[in-house]
């Protein structure tokens, strides 16, 4: 669904009015509006579209239901709606916006779709003219980096292997000028990364890690370190069909920083940025990591795996540790971790963990600013035991099966140290319903809302 915005109104762009239903007789409305929208049950529902028409049986304009129906934000992404309900042309929203950014970013956004197996894709074009004081650069920036995200994690994982998501990572440090390494396969084991190594061998490629670093040296450094599993089947502890049916997605982590590190780069934050994706798939084969084998880290710390199917803390833990070594200012890692995670907060309200009080505040009020909610949980300490292990330092998992999202993030947070924050988002990265400004498939998290908190830390000059 080709959408896109423009700067100034053209003589063909039609009227959208935004509608509540305590404001509805207040608006400037053409004569005959309002008897037409009571006519068909329009009062200003959430999300509605209704379509006006002219006196030769045209279409003179359109009403968008925007009375809020919801605390989450998601009532400020409503413009979603009119990228898949109108009809194609140029279109314009007559009155005050209150918040002209986000308004045209839910358009685009909305007006998403994933056609690169269809073989007819729909061609209709529809045109937002952006409200006064909109930033056309900073809305193009932020949704180029949504898509990346959404896109890579709805590529199938026969054409987004490991092979595949290096090439996408690749192709983003090129476009911004960064420098990318990628250590491969028994590389890994020479240069220390053991636990990579071991949940990827037994795919059809390689493991690998990729290394992409950004800006100046003399800059406070950022890091990203995104879960890059391209398939998830369980390894020996097996996941059944019905798990398996969505573990495209298991490198959701992976493309949701890099989709934050093309907004960072491409706004030109004043950072040095890094981005690490541990890229394997945990596939089945006569060399596969068993379950009660035990792992060297490349920290050291020596890893009981409890059950094969938590793999993506293993090859985190191995890249957050490589990050860890030159104690970044900020280091972030997101990674669609835990089923627990889901229980406890659904699929649309992203989980986080940090030690840093003010870090929490500042990005929850991101979150609220962005229209990207995520919630902080607890580093609660003392479930830390749970990891014990008696033949090792730690098992991959508890045997109690209690607080799944915590006990990751606590495993997670054995293998940072020297980074004065450190933040762990356990994602879900695919939006099941149809939101506003989101179809189903795969998801942006969080990412909006961090990069509202990175331009707030640290201000383009």
């Amino acid at each position: 669904m080709p959408v896109d915005i423009i700067a100034r109104k053209t003589s063909e762009s039609r009227p959208v009015w935004l509608v509540t239903s305590e404001g509805f007789d207040k608006l400037p409305l053409p004569d005959g509006t309002a008897a037409w929208a009571r006519a068909n049950g329009f009062t200003g529902q959430a999300g509605r579209v209704l379509l006006m028409p002219n006196r030769e049986g045209g279409i003179a304009g359109a009403l968008l239901g925007v009375e809020k129906a919801d605390k989450d934000g998601q009532s400020r992404l409503l413009a979603g709606k009119l990228a898949r309900d109108l009809p194609e042309g140029t279109w314009h929203i007559e009155g005050d916006v209150a918040d002209a950014d986000l308004l045209a970013l839910a358009f685009l956004m909305g007006g998403y779709s994933f056609d690169r197996y269809r073989s007819k894709a729909e061609n209709a074009r529809k045109v937002l003219v952006l409200p006064e004081g909109a930033e056309e650069a900073e809305i193009r920036r932020i949704f180029a980096g949504v898509a990346l995200a959404r896109d890579l994690i709805n590529t199938p994982a026969n054409d987004m292997g490991p092979e595949a998501l290096e090439e996408a990572a690749r192709k983003l440090a090129t476009a911004h000028g960064a420098e990318i390494a990628v250590t491969a396969g028994q590389e890994l084991l020479d240069r220390n990364f053991p636990m990579i190594h071991a949940v990827g061998r037994a795919g059809a490629q390689a493991p690998r890690l990729i290394d992409i670093t950004w800006g100046s040296d003399d800059h406070p450094k950022v890091t990203l370190v995104g879960k890059g599993v391209c398939f998830d089947t369980g390894g020996l502890d097996i996941k059944p069909a019905s798990g398996m049916l969505l573990m495209k997605k298991d490198m959701g982590g992976a493309a949701n920083v890099l989709g934050l590190a093309h907004m960072i780069m491409d706004a030109r934050l004043p950072v040095r940025l890094r981005v690490l994706i541990p890229a394997v798939e945990n596939a089945i084969s006569g060399n596969a990591f068993r379950p009660g084998d035990i792992l060297k880290s490349r920290k050291g710390v020596t890893v009981e795996i409890g059950n094969t199917d938590a793999e993506g803390r293993l090859v985190l833990a191995d890249a957050l540790a490589l990050a860890d070594e030159e104690a970044p200012e900020f280091l972030i890692d997101m990674a669609t971790l835990t089923g627990a995670a889901r229980v406890a907060l659904g699929p649309d309200l992203p989980p986080f963990y940090t030690d840093d009080d003010g870090v929490a505040g500042a990005l929850a009020e991101a979150a609220r600013t962005a229209a990207d909610p995520v919630w902080r949980m607890p580093l609660w300490e003392p479930y830390e035991k749970k990891l014990s292990s008696r033949v090792a330092d730690i098992n991959n998992v508890t045997s109690d099966g209690f607080a799944g999202s915590v006990t990751a993030a606590l495993f997670l947070k054995r293998f940072v140290e020297k980074a004065r924050i450190w933040s762990h988002f356990d994602i879900f990265g695919w939006t099941p319903v149809e939101k506003p400004a989101a179809p189903v498939g795969g998801e942006a998290q969080a990412i909006r809302a961090l990069y509202h908190l990175m331009k707030q830390r640290f201000p383009a000059a």
